[in-house]
């Protein structure tokens, strides 16, 4: 009886791992999810749109007191680290453009743009400016735009700016 039941076992194992190797032909090709760091991002209504710019074309001193800069350096644009924070952010734009905050995206080690000379990151990384040039926060993997929205909120700027408009002013 137990020798019966292993037979049937082994057998019902051998038939249904036959088919196991080739996928079913009505699976679709595979599609990239890499978005190119330049795409658009979707903005929801009422809100304006979220300002993506290369690092080289902002100079720090462009973005003091009118716009909080979070940066984003990598040694190369396949950087995975990199691809995947730019996708993070491409996610939820709005919630990023409703904190007056500009992207600048870095690739290039060999150009040392200013925003590299001033914050000497190595390998990727992320890193918050509240809109006085101040390092809110730096991290060396990605991070979505919710965790860098509590990030720049927690700041004493922000909570002020919050109030004025609470306030109505």
């Amino acid at each position: 009886m137990v020798i019966r039941r292993l037979a049937w076992g082994l057998a019902a194992m051998a038939v249904a791992g036959l088919g196991a190797g080739t996928p079913p032909a009505s699976l679709p090709a595979p599609v990239s999810t890499v978005e190119t760091p330049t795409a658009p991002a979707v903005v929801r209504p009422g809100v304006s749109a979220l300002s993506v710019r290369d690092a080289a074309e902002v100079a720090p001193e462009d973005l003091i007191f009118t716009a909080r800069a979070v940066i984003v350096f990598a040694d190369t644009p396949e950087d995975a680290a990199f691809r995947s924070q730019v996708d993070l952010i491409n996610r939820d734009p709005a919630g990023l453009a409703a904190r007056d905050v500009v992207v600048l995206l870095d690739t290039d080690p060999a150009n040392a743009s200013s925003w590299r000379r001033k914050l000497r990151p190595v390998g990727f990384s992320l890193v918050i400016l509240d809109k006085q040039g101040t390092v809110i926060d730096r991290k060396p993997f990605p991070w979505n735009s919710r965790e860098i929205g509590r990030a720049i909120d927690k700041t004493p700027e922000s909570r002020a700016e919050n109030a004025r408009a609470r306030a109505g002013g």
